[in-house]
């Protein structure tokens, strides 16, 4: 029996077993032709870059299917990294997101609720957002998403942000290039 696990302003989430599917809401405020075609692109576009992350060493859930507006792939049962982070598995995550800006994939959402924990491996999820960009201001836009997120839900935040950057330098030749480009993305927001 399927049910719905997430909502968010772009999708509605359901679990059948051990599948889930995500689905494109229509937005009634677009052109229905113009919205379909969006909606479209976007789902097509997100199931290539989960397919292209995994190639690229970050582990993402397999997708099993990818029809008009939904995406149906393997449920990964895990425990969210927001509820157990620490210095090694931040530093874990930043591998990752080093493997994923190495191959020009900015996930758009980096945050330690689109991690989960499975059997001691970090899986990437929710790339809704993602999309292919190799420069310095993306990827430190993506970095600075989850220094924020770590900063505003986590204890020791500065401690996991220093883990954080060293597993990112450890797989991605420019992480110092971009965690500069993050100090400066954190200086424009403290002027705002």
């Amino acid at each position: 029996m399927e049910y719905e696990i997430g909502r968010g302003a772009e999708a509605v989430i359901c679990r059948e077993g051990d599948k889930v599917t995500k689905w494109r809401l229509p937005k009634g405020y677009r052109l229905e032709a113009l919205d379909e075609r969006i909606r479209r692109e976007r789902t097509v576009m997100e199931s290539r870059i989960i397919s292209e992350a995994r190639r690229c060493g970050v582990p993402t859930p397999i997708v099993l299917d990818v029809d008009q507006f939904t995406i149906t792939m393997e449920h990964i049962e895990g425990v969210k990294m927001k509820e157990v982070i620490d210095p090694e598995l931040s530093e874990r995550a930043g591998e990752l997101a080093g493997r994923l800006h190495g191959c020009r994939i900015v996930h758009g959402d980096l945050t330690t609720s689109n991690m989960i924990l499975k059997d001691g491996k970090i899986y990437f999820i929710d790339f809704g957002l993602s999309f292919h960009d190799q420069s310095l201001e993306a990827q430190g836009v993506d970095v600075h998403v989850f220094f924020q997120t770590v900063r505003s839900s986590h204890d020791r935040a500065e401690e996991l942000i220093s883990a954080f950057g060293r597993g990112y330098a450890r797989t991605y030749a420019r992480a110092g290039e971009v965690l500069k480009r993050v100090e400066e993305i954190e200086g424009r927001g403290r002027y705002l």
